[in-house]
């Protein structure tokens, strides 16, 4: 059943580990167990790990108003104000960062720690931009509607495109979509119009939660060239780059990864 903006159910989050808790939040067309690998290595490292699906994706029911920024925000405060008193890490891993950055800004109360990996406050290529080009995301929501799963295929190489471990990333990421109902296919469109549309670089300076941003140089959705422009945008935050890393770097270099987790926490 779908869920409503005025009265949203909660989102199919699960919990593993003791310490802080830190809870991830996917990136389009994914779901929460393609992070199953990575949560166990945090929670052997003393974090209490959530892993929630958004709207549509999972064992969530979609959004009944439609996949946006806000909606998908509103969900994820509901969601944690069911299952969380305290104050929490919110990690959010491609469109999943839009919607942590998000939930940060409007709930400061929240959110201790804001970690965005491999993620853009504005996906899309505009002028003096760095970003997906536009034809590019035009493209996948024209083939969506030709070809379901070829298309999810195509998205999937393309987390792993520029990795030394492309393959094997690829395969672990098919293998974590598998293990999940699919997802809601107007969801899916929607959250490609999410990554078209969705702008949040005038939004950054007001982020009061210390924030650190992970990226992958080798990333061939979200380009290094822009970090420096978001440094400049939110010259608060702190920027990691992983030298050899792509879209997935949780998954290619789980270890680097967490070593720029636990360093921020500290």
């Amino acid at each position: 059943m779908p869920l409503s903006l005025a009265d949203p159910a909660p989102l199919s989050l699960t919990w593993q580990g003791q310490g802080h808790p830190i809870v991830l939040l996917h990136g389009w067309g994914m779901n929460a167990a393609v992070f199953a690998p990575f949560a166990e290595l945090l929670a052997e490292q003393g974090f209490r790990v959530g892993l929630l699906d958004l709207p549509g994706f999972g064992d969530s029911a979609p959004l009944r108003d439609g996949l946006t920024v806000a909606g998908m925000a509103a969900a994820v405060t509901h969601t944690l104000n069911d299952q969380l008193s305290a104050p929490c890490t919110l990690l959010g891993w491609s469109m999943g960062g839009l919607v942590a950055t998000e939930v940060a800004r409007q709930q400061q109360a929240r959110v201790s720690h804001l970690v965005t990996l491999a993620s853009s406050p504005c996906f899309e290529q505009r002028p003096q931009w760095p970003g997906i080009k536009p034809e590019v995301l035009a493209g996948f929501a024209a083939a969506l509607e030709l070809d379901f799963d070829g298309t999810l295929e195509r998205f999937v190489a393309l987390q792993a495109m520029g990795s030394r471990s492309a393959r094997q990333d690829t395969r672990l990421i098919r293998e974590a979509l598998s293990k999940a109902q699919r997802p809601d296919e107007a969801a899916l469109r929607q959250g490609l119009a999410v990554l078209q549309q969705a702008d949040q670089r005038s939004l950054l300076a007001q982020l009061p939660t210390p924030w650190l941003r992970l990226y992958g140089r080798l990333d061939a959705l979200v380009p290094a060239s822009g970090i420096q422009l978001v440094d400049a945008l939110a010259p608060e935050s702190v920027s990691v780059i992983l030298p050899k890393a792509a879209h997935a770097p949780f998954i290619s270099h789980p270890q680097e990864t967490l070593a720029a987790l636990q360093q921020f926490h500290r």
